[in-house]
């Protein structure tokens, strides 16, 4: 069926049937077809559909193919119309995995370029790792992109809106904890992370009125407000703070010098609490907000290291012990905040 000088050619071989292939098969198809006509193996011809069949021999490699099949489905592309825009020729910087859009390129506030296809899929990445929030990400630009901007330029369609904010609700909720409400089960955001006293104000079973509860022990709210340690309910005490006042001493293996410092830390930044392995240096990287700080002083490391080394003491010796656990001081943003409320 093949002659050989078809062997060596970049050529790939597609077989359609005549009839009742959708856009969609036809392209399942052609991406499931070898690099070239060497790579079929006899038997390969058994497997493709039978029936009248079409042979349609492409003189491109499977790249070529691939990307033209990719094309021949809807893609989204700038009206050359659209007076808001400001279409560039310059390369998309954010078409990372070389979708190769015949889109017009336009510039994003930040002034990088993007097509629909490449700002939508940059965006879904950011959404997969857990972000709420729409950041550039190109070489040395940390802009931050509205989600109103991102809808515009990445041409969303009403269900990819909806999807992008479930999935935003969804991931701030994550980083903004929410508690259950101890009376009517309503789910409850707790506005300022210094004050434990939180009011339900939807609360049906409080008739109306705001119910106010403690963050902490989940109780009626007792006492003056607003406090950060505890109200003052019996037994509302703060478990993190018990651990930080008696977990023992770190004993360091490589720090010289260095004795009394406890061996649990809150993060100075977030925080959350974190435990020395007692090797390696004294600083450690929080993984909830990514700040490096001193485990010894409890100072972000680019202000220890200015006074001191990785390994030796720190100038102003060992922090106390925390009494407190540090607030982190984010704010929850004002687009996750609209697409909350929606």
């Amino acid at each position: 069926m093949f002659t050989h000088s078809f062997i060596d050619m970049p050529v790939c071989v597609v077989y359609v049937a005549s009839c009742h292939l959708s856009q969609s098969q036809l392209v399942s198809l052609t991406l499931s077809i070898p690099d070239r006509v060497s790579d079929l193996k006899p038997t390969d011809t058994d497997s493709f559909p039978t029936g009248q069949l079409l042979l349609f021999v492409v003189s491109f490699a499977r790249k070529n193919v691939r990307h033209r099949c990719k094309m021949a489905l809807k893609e989204k592309s700038y009206d050359p119309n659209e007076s808001s825009l400001t279409f560039v020729d310059r390369e998309d910087a954010s078409d990372f995995s070389c979708e190769g859009s015949t889109s017009l390129r336009a510039l994003m506030s930040c002034g990088h370029v993007v097509t629909p296809t490449s700002l939508k899929n940059c965006c879904r990445r950011l959404l997969n790792q857990g972000k709420s929030r729409f950041v550039c990400g190109q070489s040395g630009c940390n802009a931050e992109w509205s989600y109103e901007e991102v809808c515009k330029m990445a041409l969303l369609t009403p269900e990819e809106m909806q999807l992008f904010e479930k999935t935003m609700t969804s991931n701030a909720a994550r980083s903004f904890p929410t508690k259950l409400c101890p009376k009517c089960k309503c789910t409850v955001m707790r506005r300022s992370q210094s004050n434990l006293r939180v009011c339900c104000t939807v609360c049906p079973a409080n008739k109306g009125r705001t119910f106010k509860f403690c963050w902490q022990c989940l109780k009626k709210w007792r006492g003056l407000a607003p406090r950060s340690d505890r109200c003052a309910n019996y037994g509302c005490t703060n478990q993190s703070v018990n651990i930080l006042r008696h977990c023992p001493d770190a004993t360091f293996e490589s720090v010289e010098g260095v004795t009394g410092c406890p061996s649990m830390r809150a993060c100075p930044t977030c925080g959350m609490l974190l435990q020395h392995d007692n090797t390696q240096c004294k600083n450690v990287v929080c993984p909830q907000c990514r700040k490096e700080f001193c485990f010894v002083c409890l100072k972000l490391t680019k202000k220890c290291l200015i006074t001191s080394e990785e390994y030796m003491p720190c100038s102003r010796g060992v922090a106390p012990r925390q009494t407190s656990i540090p607030v982190w001081r984010k704010k929850y943003h004002k687009q996750v905040a609209s697409v909350c409320s929606k």
